[in-house]
């Protein structure tokens, strides 16, 4: 059987290509690495030695995938010997070989994320440097930007630029503290992530006959996605092919999303200036997504600059329009997002696991958790821990506990230290101890130290004690304050939300985004209680606790969470790691500016035109239909501030949407009052009617009639109509006249009780 003919004419000729430099883009569903894989077994079925191809991909598991399909492609035992995996775990292959050339024993260690912030938290405490100020996680991700661009703790400490950065930053001691990491790194015989790459690029740049060596093993290089390569990997690949430069890469700028992580886009866009006889094949064709799909991809992505011209398209059918739902809150699009799941469901007997809800960052995903419980609908975080599952949110909710039950010694242990407060681990231990000798709780231990004799000193005594006079005193207000004012108290208090937002690295930021968003939960929960009050003018204004809300987060996550061995549940995770999937139905939501696009993209084109390409990816996950979703209004800290819908809804085609039967319009010059931050310049005029309106879709309750005054005949049992709530079942009534009251059950959001004066109730 000839393999190739299993390839269109498109993918073959990139196949059979077999000498000098080959570029092929790829775009979105376009079968890359169909053309990866059967690449490296035309070059096994031709002769070449496995031994002498090395194929290059960004994840273990595409690597095994891959090479278990060229086996079967050649039906070849030796083509297991061909040099295939990531970056990094063929790196530290080659670098156990040849370590003792960089004086490295060859068993060295490969320290984890975990293992090189403990040694730098270690570093910066020897040098009694202020941990707040120097986090472990601030310094290890500036002296991970620096590996990946080839500088080494000499080069950083010599050049003036990079100090004079550290110094502005109130950090000046940066790349001291670099040369001492590194030298206990070297100290323990170990490398971190990115040793691997600046080392093997020390072995190929330092000793020649290194170079020579492995320019002849690899007679054939092979990579996959290509655009998401960074520096000391471009520099790496350019030793290696410099010899023969039989180099295949595969990939899609269009696709390029990775620069938070050091991943630079030129790598793929001068990849014909690096090899001026380079051949570039393009994949245009499509096997994924409906034309629908593809087409607003494609008005898109044709709005950046910086990209190699491709035109995608696809045979399949047209398929279903874009959705578009408007929300007035965040909270409100969870709900509106989970019924459209449950009702595409239900309508087209659909399993879970052919929906995806992708968000622009993890703490979005509360609103959907908790509208897909209430839903029953199972559902599995990707590439993050459920949201009341993350380490920093189980920190701040110990807080709470503590100060709901002050015998709580779990949340006690777990917080006592943290944020660190000079409270070790061994007066921890010997609390623990005298709690069990004494037949009491540590709490109470803490409290009648000063009148016993213990072995901690006599400052960490202080130190815990003055812990619990804090707890103690927010414990005393707990039933009489709000509970997301007492939750915010406590977050700036324990110290948290500082510690949080001083670090910068990409994991620091989110952690901060994930307390906001706790945060704000916690005064959407505050705040339905007070709407009533604002509504009822002489009712007493009776505070939601912080205790009421901790009950219902622990039914929330008491739940039984999905069986992650039963594939059938909806999948919630960021853009970022929906990178390769693909999916029947796919909702992004989120769809706002300073959201989606993210604020921090909007100071230069490189970054927006890479927050544009994370939409592209995000449009091409789907195969049957895509679903965008907005909030008019997001809450932040607790203040509820207005969203305008994302600029990328406005660059798709009109006629793609699905527009619910209801449409209202205003003067095109009142829309987008910020639209001078578009660093693209005027927006797209494709579409006449934009030049004189602006499309305004309705909330989930503007379709309703105009609501009629029924209130003195609504009846317990009765089913009524709300403008904003919709659908729900009167439970009981109290009051008289003017203060009369109702308890409604709604469908889409539960329980609530209304003022019927107010609530303008129409009998259904």
């Amino acid at each position: 059987m000839n393999i190739l003919e299993e390839l269109n004419n498109e993918q073959r000729a990139a196949v059979e290509h077999i000498e000098g430099p080959v570029m092929v883009l790829a775009g979105a569903g376009s079968g890359k690495t169909r053309v990866l894989t059967y690449k490296v077994a035309h070059l096994i079925n031709l002769g070449v030695d496995p031994f002498s191809i090395l194929a290059l991909t960004f994840t273990n598991k595409a690597a095994r995938e891959m090479k278990k399909r060229i086996i079967t492609l050649v039906d070849n035992h030796d083509a297991r010997n061909v040099w295939m995996g990531t970056f990094h775990s063929i790196f530290a292959r080659i670098l156990r070989i040849e370590a003792h050339r960089l004086g490295f024993p060859s068993h060295f260690t490969i320290y984890d994320t975990d293992d090189s912030r403990n040694l730098m938290k270690s570093v910066i405490t020897e040098q009694e440097l202020d941990t707040k100020i120097y986090t472990p996680a601030y310094v290890l991700n500036r002296i991970s930007q620096a590996k990946i661009n080839l500088v080494t703790p000499t080069v950083y400490n010599s050049d003036p630029q990079l100090l004079l950065q550290d110094k502005i930053a109130g950090r000046p001691k940066t790349g001291h503290l670099y040369s001492l990491y590194q030298n206990r790194l070297i100290k323990a015989s170990a490398m971190d992530f990115d040793d691997l790459l600046l080392n093997m690029h020390r072995l190929l740049e330092e000793y020649p006959d290194m170079l020579y060596k492995y320019q002849q093993k690899f007679l054939f290089i092979l990579v996959d996605e290509y655009q998401d390569t960074n520096y000391v990997q471009y520099a790496i690949l350019k030793k290696l092919a410099a010899n023969n430069e039989n180099i295949c890469v595969v990939g899609d700028d269009a696709q390029s999303i990775y620069a938070f992580r050091g991943a630079t886009i030129q790598n793929i866009l001068n990849f014909k200036s690096d090899y001026l006889d380079a051949f570039t094949y393009k994949l245009e064709q499509n096997y994924r997504s409906t034309k629908t799909i593809v087409k607003a991809a494609n008005g898109v992505i044709v709005n950046n600059k910086d990209q190699i011209f491709k035109e995608i398209w696809t045979n399949n059918e047209e398929g279903h329009l874009i959705g578009l739902l408007k929300a007035t809150t965040d909270s409100e699009e969870g709900a509106l997002v989970a019924n459209a799941i449950f009702e595409n469901k239900m309508n087209h007997q659909l399993r879970n696991d052919a929906f995806t809800i992708l968000y622009r960052t993890n703490a979005q995903s509360r609103a959907f958790e908790e509208s897909l419980r209430k839903l029953n609908i199972p559902y599995r975080i990707y590439g993050g821990l459920s949201f009341y599952k993350r380490k920093e949110i189980k920190d701040m909710l110990a807080y709470y506990r503590l100060v709901i039950n002050n015998r709580d010694e779990e949340a006690l242990l777990r917080i006592i230290n943290y944020p660190a407060r000079g409270i070790g681990k061994t007066s921890c231990e010997r609390l623990a101890l005298e709690a069990d000798r004494s037949k009491t709780s540590i709490c109470e231990v803490i409290e009648r130290m000063p009148d016993r004799l213990f072995d901690i000193p006599m400052p960490t005594q202080k130190k815990m004690n003055d812990f619990m006079v804090m707890i103690k005193s927010f414990s005393i207000q707990l039933k009489t304050r709000n509970a997301y004012e007492l939750a915010r108290e406590i977050a700036s208090a324990a110290g948290i939300l500082k510690e949080l937002h001083e670090d910068k690295s990409p994991e620091g930021i989110s952690r901060f985004e994930n307390i906001e968003e706790l945060l704000n939960a916690i005064h959407d929960f505050s705040e339905q209680q007070e709407r009533l009050s604002l509504t009822a003018e002489n009712l007493e204004n009776v505070p939601r606790t912080l205790d009421e809300f901790m009950q219902e987060v622990a039914l929330l996550t008491d739940a039984d969470t999905p069986d992650s061995e039963d594939p059938d549940h909806v999948s919630l995770m960021t853009i970022h790691a929906a990178k390769g999937l693909e999916f029947p139905y796919v909702y992004i939501v989120g769809m706002e500016e300073n959201l989606f696009p993210s604020i921090q993209s909007l100071n230069s084109r490189a970054d927006l035109e890479e927050e544009r390409r994370l939409f592209y990816v995000a449009l091409t996950r789907a195969m049957k239909k895509v679903t965008l979703s907005y909030a008019e209004n997001r809450y932040r800290w607790g203040t509820l501030t207005i969203s305008e819908p994302s600029r990328f809804i406005d660059e798709i085609d009109f006629a793609a949407f699905d527009i619910p039967k209801k449409v209202s319009f205003i003067p095109e010059e009142n829309r987008f009052m910020t639209s001078g931050s578009d660093m693209q310049g005027t927006r797209d005029q494709r579409h006449p009617f934009r030049k004189n309106f602006k499309r305004i879709l309705p909330s989930s309750g503007d379709d309703l009639p105009a609501p009629g005054d029924d209130t003195d005949l609504i009846q317990v049992g009765m089913n009524v109509e709300h403008a904003r709530f919709g659908t729900g079942k009167v439970i009981s009534m109290e009051g008289t006249g003017p203060n009369k009251k109702a308890t409604i059950y709604f469908q889409n959001i539960g329980q609530k009780q209304l003022l019927l004066k107010f609530a303008k109730l129409r009998i259904r």
